[in-house]
């Protein structure tokens, strides 16, 4: 089986863990995987989530931040939008991960705050 690059596009914290899940599983299956988190949207970073990160880093694939700085004790490489559509040209898969942002608050019972 021959290996593809493939992007997961985030732009929406709430999906960003299943979508570093995927990356790894893709990494695991001899893919070559990324993740790309999208306008500063990051998600409160479990151990859990940083493991599969760093394995992501460790199978060849990588962990980018587009549009804000990593969050203090994670490691995500920072990308411009420039630099990430000369990346995906050479993809074999583009996954926008998730639902866009909602532009209305979710209900108090639904909130992370």
């Amino acid at each position: 089986m021959e290996s593809k690059k493939i992007f997961f596009l985030l732009p929406n914290r709430m999906y960003s863990g299943d979508a570093v899940r995927s990356t790894l599983g893709l990494s695991i299956e001899n893919h070559f995987s990324y993740s790309v988190f999208m306008y500063g949207e990051f998600p409160k970073f479990s151990e859990y989530v940083k493991e599969n990160i760093d394995w992501i880093r460790d199978m060849e694939g990588d962990v980018f931040t587009m549009g804000a700085d990593a969050p203090e004790g994670i490691e995500l490489t920072p990308i411009t939008l420039e630099e990430l559509g000369e990346k995906m040209r050479e993809a074999d898969f583009i996954i926008p991960y998730g639902l866009p942002k909602q532009s209305k608050t979710p209900p108090p019972a639904c909130s992370e705050e």
